[in-house]
């Protein structure tokens, strides 16, 4: 699902075997209490991922954030309510965990995310800003 877009394919490696980059970060994020893969399923099929990474925040009184990243839905399963279902439910995991923010980023030329993320009572508020970095030498 990672690579089952325009963007995606240009930035993920899925042929198998897979690149063990993707099997150490699933370890780390798996071993972090404060970071959740998390994976829809529909009648035992992965259908939709997301992660799920809860930050502590020295701002806003001490609040803790939540950060929504990789969202990825079964392209034939898009617009039929799996991403709403999802993004809601960790609303509802972030609420629990005691944030106070629900916070998450959308490459720019997504424009139906952005549309549905807005939908959602996402309001873009803040200019966003990335730095690519070369691995060390």
């Amino acid at each position: 699902m990672l690579a089952d877009d325009a963007l995606g394919a240009m930035r993920e490696a899925p042929s198998l075997p897979l690149a063990p980059g993707y099997f150490a970060a699933f370890d780390a994020i798996d071993s972090d209490p404060n970071n959740e893969l998390v994976v829809g399923e529909l009648d035992g099929t992965a259908v939709a991922v997301l992660q799920l990474t809860f930050i502590p925040n020295i701002s806003r009184r001490g609040s803790w954030h939540s950060q929504i990243e990789g969202v990825r839905v079964d392209s034939s399963l898009r617009s039929s309510g799996v991403g709403r279902s999802l993004i809601a439910w960790a609303i509802e995991r972030a609420r629990n965990r005691g944030c106070s923010l629900v916070q998450l980023t959308s490459d720019k030329s997504r424009s139906d995310a952005i549309r549905f993320y807005e939908s959602l009572g996402f309001v873009a508020s803040h200019e966003g800003m990335k730095l690519e970095l070369s691995p060390s030498p």
